[in-house]
């Protein structure tokens, strides 16, 4: 069973689409809660709508949540919007503690392979002895996702962005982590699920939306995650995680 799988088994009930938006960057789906996922597309025309909320009004969310098993980007992003507008999050586990800081904080000293170009990059390098940087779209500095597999296994911390569940790159890549190496998971798309411990990953540093309304009429005025008010982000690690 993969990932994608687990998660969507673990999933409990279904609730209708209340409503969706959606722009060139983000979707997001409000069922049983507000759930977020980047669409993976190029920055730009960030007001474009990307899908048509219309139709999605009162759908199973279940049943789309099911498109996050799609290799249509656009359909798994829709996919993974639906499984984290159905997570029942226990909060009791997590911290309401931001994802670069995590980062920052375990990549002190240490060599670090961060999959996906953040904008803590430049206080990343920073503290981390080593630092390597993988991306699609390379900026000075980075290098090409192919050397994911020469990389990971080299690194003592290892973050890789939720996006990877939207591309299918996420299993790969925790693949490749060494058994000593720390894994976060980090970014609004991943899931705050514990079925993400059984697969390797240590730390999750996703999203929770506190103000759905106020969200979802950001996201469809275009806006950019980091300036999206109603969201708090919370941290969930596994038991015994160093």
């Amino acid at each position: 069973m993969t990932l994608i799988e687990a998660i969507l088994d673990s999933l409990a009930g279904d609730a209708p689409v209340q409503e969706a938006r959606g722009n060139r960057n983000w979707i997001a789906v409000w069922s049983r809660y507000c759930g977020l996922a980047s669409t993976l597309a190029s920055a730009g025309s960030a007001g474009a709508t990307v899908i048509d909320a219309a139709r999605l009004i009162g759908r199973s969310a279940r049943e789309l949540a099911r498109l996050a098993l799609s290799h249509d980007p656009l359909d798994a992003a829709l996919g993974m919007a639906a499984v984290n507008s159905l997570l029942d999050v226990d909060e009791s586990r997590c911290e309401e503690r931001n994802g670069r800081d995590i980062v920052i904080e375990h990549a002190a000293g240490k060599s670090v392979a961060l999959v996906g170009h953040f904008p803590f990059v430049p206080e990343l390098r920073e503290v981390a002895r080593e630092l390597s940087v993988l991306e699609l779209r390379l900026r000075p500095g980075d290098l090409p996702a192919t050397e994911a597999a020469r990389v990971i296994p080299e690194a003592e911390v290892v973050a890789i962005t939720g996006t990877a569940f939207v591309n299918h790159t996420i299993e790969p890549l925790l693949g490749y982590c060494r058994p000593e190496a720390l894994v976060i998971v980090i970014g609004p798309t991943a899931p705050l699920s514990s079925v993400l411990f059984d697969f390797g990953v240590d730390i999750i540093s996703g999203a929770r939306v506190a103000d759905p309304p106020l969200v979802l009429r950001q996201v469809g005025e275009g806006a950019e995650f980091r300036r999206i008010q109603g969201v708090r982000r919370l941290t969930m690690q596994r038991p015994a995680c160093r």
